[in-house]
């Protein structure tokens, strides 16, 4: 208590903001984690030909973690006149009031500070294209208010640690690596419109912007047209990459991981939708262990 008193320093209050912090970086949510690492592991694997430098590595898998926080706050941020009106998203800290909006922006640019710093120990090419992945993920939460494909921009910005990682380990970008950019795209906006189908009903009463608006009730039948484009434009890189039997049974895993996704949002119930996005953390799993088991 002495001690306390002497240097003045509330470690209690500390506490309490370091969780709603973690709250509001998503850290209890890590989902959104391996969503952006697995196709970040993927194309460093690809680029490595095995397994990648080990400071790439750890570099990579680092700054995945901050930026997909500092996407959820600056996401919270921007929406944090519309958090409060939607069921799912009320209690966030923002939206509740246990966090302002000048900490948020704070954290955010802390966060993307502390990721700049990772990007610095890699090569010139690796830290120009982080430029825009840092512009990519700031404006992101702000597409759903002008368009309805907020979901491609998602992708977009999840993707772009994929010319990044090849940058980082081969000091260039080739085909492949844009061809796996587009499968993370596509990939994107498969499980985020399965995430926004959750929010559907919410989202047209507050007058926010979705691919699951747009889709309509068209939505499965477009969902699977994408899914279909994911598995051909990953039996593409494994063509490219010549990978073997082990990548082509990862893809009709991942095949089947999809037929049950489509399974779990044939009703469009909330809950399954969610549950559906969720899953899709395993499709990204397997097309990883795929790969990495064609270089063993």
């Amino acid at each position: 208590m002495r001690n306390h008193l002497k240097t003045g320093i509330n470690w209690v209050h500390i506490r309490q903001r370091a969780y709603q912090y973690a709250l509001l970086a998503r850290l209890h949510k890590p989902i959104g984690i391996f969503l952006l690492l697995w196709p970040t592991l993927w194309t460093l694997w690809i680029a490595a030909e095995g397994v990648p430098h080990p400071g790439v590595l750890t570099v990579f898998v680092l700054g995945v973690i901050l930026m997909r926080s500092a996407g959820c706050v600056i996401n919270d941020y921007a929406d944090r006149e519309i958090d409060p009106r939607v069921n799912r998203t009320k209690d966030r800290p923002i939206a509740s009031g246990r966090v302002s909006a000048d900490e948020a922006m704070l954290l955010f640019m802390a966060l993307c500070f502390s990721a700049f710093l990772l990007v610095l120990t890699m090569n010139t090419f690796t830290i120009l294209l982080s430029l825009g992945g840092v512009m990519l993920a700031a404006i992101y939460p702000f597409m759903k208010r002008y368009t309805h494909m907020p979901q491609v921009v998602l992708g977009m910005a999840f993707g772009w640690s994929v010319p990044m990682a090849f940058a980082a380990q081969t000091n260039s970008v080739p085909k492949i690596a844009w061809l796996i950019y587009v499968v993370t795209v596509l990939w994107a906006v498969i499980y985020d419109t399965m995430y926004a189908m959750a929010d559907r009903m919410d989202d047209l009463k507050i007058g926010v912007k979705s691919t699951a608006i747009l889709f309509g009730d068209a939505d499965r039948v477009i969902i699977g047209i994408l899914q279909a484009m994911m598995l051909f434009s990953l039996y593409l890189i494994g063509q490219q990459a010549q990978m073997g039997d082990t990548y082509t049974l990862a893809i009709l895993i991942s095949a089947v991981l999809m037929v049950y996704h489509q399974y779990l949002i044939r009703f469009r119930q909330p809950a399954a939708c969610i549950s559906a996005f969720l899953n899709n953390n395993w499709v990204g799993a397997v097309i990883f262990i795929g790969i990495v088991a064609n270089y063993i």
